[in-house]
């Protein structure tokens, strides 16, 4: 039997993972800079809190907690009232601290979890676990461990993860990181007709069926909207897409307003 599912908060999200993430599972949400993983790690602890009943733990290993305040308030989100509320702790620490941490019984993070009854985890990012190791073989071994403590202590955790290309396609390495995590979104920027869009992607959801279509979304005043489909184009997750035959046909001969399909801007 399938267990329950964990909403992010995003309507579309939701809709490609039919009704969010399975509870007490590792996700990795890796893009670019600027693509919007943190936000929408924020905006799956916002909506946990606010709407689920599921406090929230967010883990960092480069900002502040201010900079979290900040972020959050910026969508409308308060995080400084979580976590007066006890609802939510933002914790500044490192990977090594962390896995140390999670490899106690009884650890820091342990105790937060039974104290405040946390659900759910952002962990931002990953890529600082790359400095305890050159090995892909070690990286993955302790990776596969860190996550694994999360989920004995029956957290849904999100995991965000760098990809220093703007555009294009992921490499071997980051896929054989994808290997060990229960699902993995892509986020990218995306090349067409001269302007940059974002596209997600659900490249997998372990245990579960899902959409394999490539959507848009934007980051908007309240956090992130998936929107439709790309249509009308091939090679999306390459960064630079091109028009299928029909399309190409479409703008090379039929003019506006023929009733033809038009190429997607």
């Amino acid at each position: 039997m399938e267990t329950h599912r964990i909403p992010t908060g995003i309507a579309g999200l939701d809709e490609m993972l039919h009704g969010g993430f399975l509870s007490q599972t590792a996700n990795l949400i890796e893009g670019a800079p600027g693509t919007g993983k943190t936000t929408l790690g924020m905006q799956f602890i916002q909506h946990g809190i606010v709407h689920c009943a599921e406090p929230g733990l967010i883990l960092t290993f480069e900002e502040f907690p201010e900079q979290y305040y900040q972020d959050a308030a910026s969508f409308g989100w308060d995080f400084r009232a979580h976590e007066a509320a006890n609802h939510l702790r933002v914790i500044m620490t490192s990977p090594e601290v962390s896995r140390a941490d999670l490899q106690q019984i009884s650890g820091r993070i342990e105790t937060m979890v039974h104290q405040l009854g946390l659900k759910r985890v952002l962990v931002d990012s990953l890529s600082h676990f790359e400095r305890l190791t050159t090995d892909p073989v070690e990286l993955r071994q302790i990776i596969f461990g860190f996550v694994n403590g999360l989920k004995r202590l029956g957290l849904t955790a999100v995991l965000t993860r760098e990809n220093a290309a703007l555009l294009g396609e992921t490499s071997d390495s980051e896929e054989d990181l994808a290997f060990v995590m229960d699902s993995y979104v892509v986020l990218r920027y995306v090349e067409i007709q001269s302007a940059v869009h974002k596209a997600l992607l659900v490249l997998k959801l372990r245990g579960s069926d899902h959409d394999k279509d490539i959507r848009r979304y934007t980051i908007t005043g309240s956090g992130i909207e998936v929107r439709a489909r790309f249509e009308g184009t091939r090679g999306i997750m390459s960064g630079t897409p091109t028009m299928t035959h029909a399309e190409a046909f479409a703008a090379a001969f039929l003019p506006a307003g023929s009733g033809g399909k038009q190429p997607v801007s």
